[in-house]
């Protein structure tokens, strides 16, 4: 069954409510077909970017010290979940310590080894546990989508990604160097040979709005519905 998830990064939680906005309407039309969405897979970031450093609790002092609690990214703990997945991980590391990223910070720090954090863990084991037949992370922002990662990429999902293209104006893209590998959708691609999305939802700078949102889903809502739709 196809996997969506979302809220990686605490300050793109328009993410969250696409997903919620969903899987709401995917249960209401009782479709045969499985679909599992997992809505946040980091809430604490989540929260931090909305209710700030109080949220962390004992993490509180560390996040008040370290970056702009609106425009966090990373877990309560400084590790950029979606850099902290084991996808070309050595590669990962050395773009960190280039970019002078070489401890927990606001973003974009990936661990000191994959799956150091319980989100990623949970989430590979599910992945793990499930029969999943294809994945889609929702981040913000850009309005581009990405398909490809290392040599394991299934020739399909270039298809897959122009349809959702064509029904979304979306533009079919690949992330900036810094962003690439470490991810979701890269180590699934890696560990089981199938296809996997990352979709960038919404124009602007992060974090958007919340007055984005009624006018962004509708469009969002059309990708997921082909990525649902297929196989």
């Amino acid at each position: 069954m196809p996997l969506i998830a979302a809220g990686f990064h605490g300050m793109e939680y328009l993410t969250v409510l696409c997903a919620l906005r969903f899987a709401n309407e995917y249960a209401a039309k009782k479709r045969n077909q499985g679909l599992l969405i997992v809505p946040c897979v980091n809430p604490d970031g989540t929260e931090i970017a909305l209710h700030g450093a109080k949220s962390a609790c004992r993490y509180e002092k560390f996040v008040r010290n370290t970056g702009d609690e609106k425009r966090w990214q990373a877990n309560a703990r400084g590790v950029d979940i979606n850099h902290n997945f084991e996808a070309d991980w050595k590669n990962v590391k050395r773009r960190e310590t280039e970019a002078g990223i070489t401890r927990p910070a606001a973003t974009r720090f990936g661990g000191f080894c994959p799956e150091s954090e319980p989100e990623t863990k949970a989430l590979t084991k599910l992945c793990r546990r499930e029969n999943i037949s294809r994945v889609l992370a929702l981040h913000s922002q850009g309005r581009e989508i990405y398909w490809d990662f290392g040599k394991h990429t299934p020739k399909s999902c270039l298809s897959l990604a122009e349809k959702m293209s064509e029904v979304s104006g979306y533009k079919v893209a690949s992330p900036e160097p810094i962003a690439a590998g470490g991810g979701f959708k890269d180590w699934f691609i890696e560990k089981f040979h199938r296809c996997g999305f990352t979709v960038e939802i919404g124009k602007g700078k992060n974090p958007l709005p919340l007055r984005d949102f009624e006018t962004e889903y509708p469009v969002v809502r059309k990708i997921l519905r082909v990525f649902t739709a297929e196989g």
